[in-house]
């Protein structure tokens, strides 16, 4: 194997410049950061200060990874437009999340996506929704790693698992210190480098000799669906739709802008940009499929196997362009991952701080502790995925598999915290959880070798031919209003003693009115702005006389608090 010395030298020439941009963004940041009561929190929103040019372009890029870019190009190779997906479901999933969730979500200031979950329903149970967050995080930066490994095998002749944990590791070191301000900053400068670099390549390899350009021109960019296929297809684009919303790297920049109305516009313009750089990975997939390889170009093979077709876009760029041109190339894809890979990784790790570890494990954290922390998981999570992303073939595999449990399980949990709040509790919430990681692991995912134990209507040569992820997801959403419903006028209404209300979701104690603020929401409150622990810890609220007055004055406004006889035990808040 003959090492492509100038390429690799472009590349590093490119991440040392991204570097450049990342440490410049954290030296900024750590000086302007000095001296706040919260630093983990301005690393992970960078101050609530976020403009929105800078907003949609960091948005943008981190939706149009690797996978993304890869990805596209894989489906339109394989089966045509009509099964390049990805791009317009998380199209779509901006949309619906600008219209539905940014408002909601940046008006009342939530730090993290899991926020609403543990005002909700507690500290403990709240947390256990991270579960299904890290894994849509996780496995999307792994999708993201694999695409710049094959192409930096492909062209630079690299080993591919040296290729993805160099790779995470350029990433890491400017998130590791600049948090959410290097990361959008360098979004800036790679979304460029992404939209010139692709479309530097497109003439080149459509005017190469190899290409056939009457069936180029001619040929069915569309595809088709076969009717065997349609509950697959209508799955798919659902699970991108749906499962695309519930990110907490979506949230991190819709809770980064300084208004709620900038959240709304930022989903929307990012949706149509992502939309649009789209394009030229179809257009490169699209050439590839009428590409001679096995006679007209230096490969010498035809495009037949699973991990040929998985490096259909670096093939691309190394046999149908100049050398200089597949190192602009090489140069988006890599643009592509870093800004997707430092948003995902910062994205799981500010959940792990905040959620679990500030909320649950240590919540007497300075902030000097929980930077710690922060920065440790941030290393964790970035050596999950480079395994994963070493251990695992298919880059669209795995961009479908990141929504699939973030669909089923997450999505139905923050459209009901979000928008019907009134009608689900803690027990709605943990039996619908089980129930469908339970459905959704016996359902069989070939990707992950788990067998199929449930065979739903119309299975088929090994394959779920009904749209069964979303099936799931209906039937968890149901379950947790029905056992919300059934479990409150159990106990509002007397139908089961108090005593069975083993995860105090009704006690009888709390009868604070609708407009009040409830105990969990102000011990919330108190514990993201670092007051943890002393005002709500063994205290009957009544008794705080007008020293609580002046603090609920200052945190909200509208609480009464001689109507608010509550338990206040730190059991009950952490349930």
């Amino acid at each position: 194997m003959i090492i492509n010395t100038a390429g690799i030298a472009a590349v590093a020439v490119f991440y040392l410049v991204i570097l450049f941009v990342g440490m410049l963004a954290a030296w900024k940041q750590r000086k302007a950061g000095r001296g706040t009561s919260s630093p983990e929190e301005n690393i992970m929103l960078a101050k609530r200060d976020l403009g929105l040019f800078v907003g949609v372009l960091t948005m943008t890029a981190t939706w149009v990874g690797g996978g993304y870019v890869n990805g596209s190009a894989e489906a339109v190779f394989s089966n045509g437009i009509v099964w390049c997906q990805t791009p317009f479901g998380y199209s779509l999933a901006l949309i619906l999340g600008g219209l539905f969730f940014a408002k909601p979500m940046r008006e009342k200031g939530y730090i993290t996506m899991l926020d609403p979950f543990q005002i909700k329903y507690g500290l403990n149970i709240g947390g256990l929704l991270f579960l299904p967050a890290l894994f849509g995080e996780t496995i999307w930066t792994a999708s993201i790693l694999s695409a710049l490994g094959s192409t930096l095998s492909v062209i630079l002749e690299m080993d591919n698992n040296l290729a993805v944990f160099s790779s995470a590791a350029v990433a890491v070191i400017y998130t590791f210190f600049g948090g959410m301000y290097s990361v959008a900053l360098t979004d800036v400068i790679q979304l460029f480098f992404i939209l010139f670099g692709l479309v530097l390549c497109i003439p080149f390899a459509w005017m190469h000799p190899a290409v056939n350009q009457e069936a180029l021109v001619n040929q069915n960019w569309l595809g088709h669906v076969e009717p065997s296929s349609s509950g697959i297809f209508i799955d798919n684009y659902l699970l991108l739709i749906f499962g695309g919303i519930p990110y907490q790297a979506y949230f991190q920049r819709v809770l980064s802008v300084k208004s709620s109305k900038q959240a709304q516009w930022l989903s929307y313009m990012a949706a149509i940009l992502c939309t649009l750089l789209s394009i030229p990975s179809i257009l490169l997939g699209g050439i590839a499929k009428n590409t001679d390889w096995l006679n007209g170009t230096d490969y010498a093979m035809a495009l037949t196997s699973p991990d040929q077709v998985k490096q259909v876009l670096p093939l691309v760029l190394n046999y149908l362009t100049p050398q200089w041109v597949s190192f602009f190339g090489l140069g988006a894809v890599s643009a592509a991952v870093m800004s997707s890979a430092d948003s995902c990784i910062l994205s799981a790790s500010s959940m792990f701080t905040h959620n679990i570890y500030k909320a649950i494990v240590c919540p007497s954290a300075s902030g000097r502790h929980l930077m710690i922390a922060l920065r440790v998981s941030i290393l964790a999570v970035a050596a999950i995925a480079s395994v994963l992303a070493v251990s695992i073939n298919s880059i669209y595999g795995l961009s479908l598999l990141c929504s699939d449990m973030v669909y089923v399980l997450l999505f139905p949990q923050l459209l009901l915290v979000i928008h019907a709040e009134s009608s689900c509790n803690k027990y709605g919430c943990i039996t619908s959880f089980l129930f469908g990681i339970i459905l959704r692991i016996l359902s069989g995912e070939e990707l992950l070798g788990l067998p199929v134990v449930i065979q739903f209507p119309f299975y088929d040569d090994g394959r779920q031919q009904m749209p069964f992820r979303t099936l799931i997801m209906v039937f968890t959403l149901f379950v947790h209003l029905g056992v919300s419903f059934v479990t409150e006028q159990c106990f509002t209404k007397g139908w089961l003693p108090q005593k069975f209300d083993f995860l105090n979701s009704y006690p009888l104690e709390m009868t604070y009115q609708q407009e009040d603020i409830s105990p969990e929401e102000l011990h919330f409150q108190f514990m993201t702005n670092g007051k943890l622990e002393a005002t709500l810890q063994e205290v009957e609220l009544t008794e705080m006389g007008p020293k609580f007055d002046s603090v609920l004055s200052i945190s909200h406004p509208k609480v009464k608090t001689s109507s608010i006889p509550v338990q206040t035990s730190k059991t009950h808040l952490n349930n």
